[in-house]
């Protein structure tokens, strides 16, 4: 793997915490995920578990431990924007039936450091601090700076995955840079296949409501 900060094992180690936020996986199944080599993937998650970082779960599988929380609880203190777009997360939640998520550019890619899920039954799940390319979704598409529509929104349907659809809007912060993206995803039987007519309006006031917040 291309190092990313210039230090290799830390590189890693998180590629490791990457793959583990999605789902509690094997030690095999690890080593397809990051495409770490066995030995190096275990010694990494055998590292991480004495920090806490990762533990394993009553099936023995590995998954994100219990250090991580308290780091997720300092994160959200210390960014202020992540407690507020949580709030208009929650409200367009409510009044859309659809879920609901918040994405921030790191490095070549988007964290999801918000998602609220639908009450519907039929659902797209985005795991909270996953950790996914700028390349497909309407998501990464406004991370990556793509045209906008008129209404100034991205809409993106089956691009990333089959049967869902999206549509999302930049935040921008008091530079005017892209600071984040607001996203309205569920699959193509509510959503269409024109999301952006039916909820395109409703991402772009509510990324316009983060983008007074952040340069407030």
């Amino acid at each position: 793997m291309d190092s990313v900060s210039g230090v290799g094992v830390l590189d890693k180690a998180f590629l490791v915490l990457n793959a583990l936020v999605t789902r509690p996986l094997s030690l095999a199944e690890a080593v397809e995920e990051t495409g770490i080599p066995r030995a190096t993937c275990h010694r990494l998650l055998s590292a991480l578990e004495a920090h806490g970082a990762v533990r394993r779960n009553d099936d023995g599988l590995y998954c994100v431990g219990p250090t991580m929380a308290g780091l997720g609880r300092a994160a959200g203190l210390q960014f202020p924007f992540l407690g507020r777009a949580r709030e208009v997360a929650t409200d367009v939640r409510d009044r859309t039936g659809e879920s609901v998520q918040v994405f921030v550019p790191e490095t070549d890619g988007r964290r999801c450091v918000v998602s609220l899920e639908s009450p519907n039954g039929l659902r797209w799940i985005v795991p909270e601090g996953a950790l996914f390319p700028l390349t497909r979704g309407s998501a990464g598409k406004v991370l990556g700076n793509a045209k906008l529509s008129h209404g100034g929104w991205i809409e993106s349907v089956e691009e990333r995955v089959k049967g869902v659809a999206s549509v999302s809007a930049p935040v921008f912060d008091a530079n005017g840079e892209v600071a984040a993206a607001f996203s309205v995803s569920g699959p193509l039987e509510r959503m269409s296949r024109t999301p952006g007519s039916k909820y395109g309006s409703v991402v772009a006031r509510a990324a316009k409501t983060l983008t007074e917040f952040l340069q407030g």
